[in-house]
């Protein structure tokens, strides 16, 4: 599954990627900002990020807006793609990492090739990343296999994993390793993140790890939990 967000001032633009964006039958989640201020304000894991540069809303322009998320110290970053009606700014663009720049109005056949070169850059680095995890705390970098850990959780603006071999604790937040973990990994309560590769058992408050530990389970959490748990089970099955 692709997270895929656009953002653009303009409702028409906006609907017209997406079209296009469903069109290619990738498997995606399409979410819309109409500003950079509702776009930073999310705490959405994004694969990939179509851009419109010239935002005409109050707050920062397109540009700005890569800056900021360049300089953000997230495990993955997005892919890029600019979506603009201006070529003055296709030197901008690349200084910001950006992966391609389309003209407005966006050409399907154009759009069809430069999406499947995203895809598949998303698809190898993600092969690349996901299964491990680096933090920073007290100025040293750790990076832990996704697989020793059997929950997050959260503790006096920190957070603190839980893993096989014991506890690392470093200062964030866990709304971000949430964003940042994807399917694998389930909020099951404001203070818990767990790996469902560990759950082996569950009621409607509270479920059972490998190693019988238990954690509570928000009655507003558990309906979605379920679904998630068995999507996972699932796909681990191939089915």
């Amino acid at each position: 599954m692709i997270r895929i967000a656009i953002c653009d001032d303009e409702a028409p633009t906006r609907a017209y990627l997406a079209s296009l964006i469903r069109a290619q039958g990738c498997p995606c989640e399409v979410v819309e900002y109409a500003s950079a201020g509702d776009c930073l304000a999310s705490h959405r894991g994004i694969d990939l990020l179509f851009l419109d540069i010239d935002l005409n809303a109050t707050g920062p322009d397109g540009m700005a807006l890569a800056r900021q998320i360049r300089e953000q110290s997230a495990v993955t970053q997005p892919v890029i793609i600019f979506v603009t009606g201006y070529e003055r700014y296709v030197f901008d663009a690349f200084d910001v990492g950006a992966f391609q720049y389309l003209l407005k109005p966006v050409d399907e056949e154009k759009f069809a090739q430069v999406f499947a070169r995203a895809v598949s850059q998303i698809g190898t680095a993600r092969k690349k990343t996901a299964r491990t995890l680096t933090l920073q705390s007290a100025g040293v970098s750790r990076t832990v296999p996704l697989d020793s850990i059997y929950y997050i959780e959260s503790s006096n603006h920190k957070v603190v994993l839980r893993l096989k071999d014991g506890a690392f604790s470093c200062y964030g937040k866990i709304r971000d390793l949430e964003a940042e973990l994807g399917d694998q990994f389930f909020r099951v309560h404001k203070g818990y993140l767990v790996n469902l590769a560990y759950v082996e058992g569950y009621s409607k408050t509270e479920l059972t790890l490998t190693g019988g530990e238990k954690l509570l389970i928000s009655k507003y959490k558990y309906q979605d939990f379920v679904k998630a748990y068995l999507r996972f089970v699932k796909r681990g099955a191939g089915l």
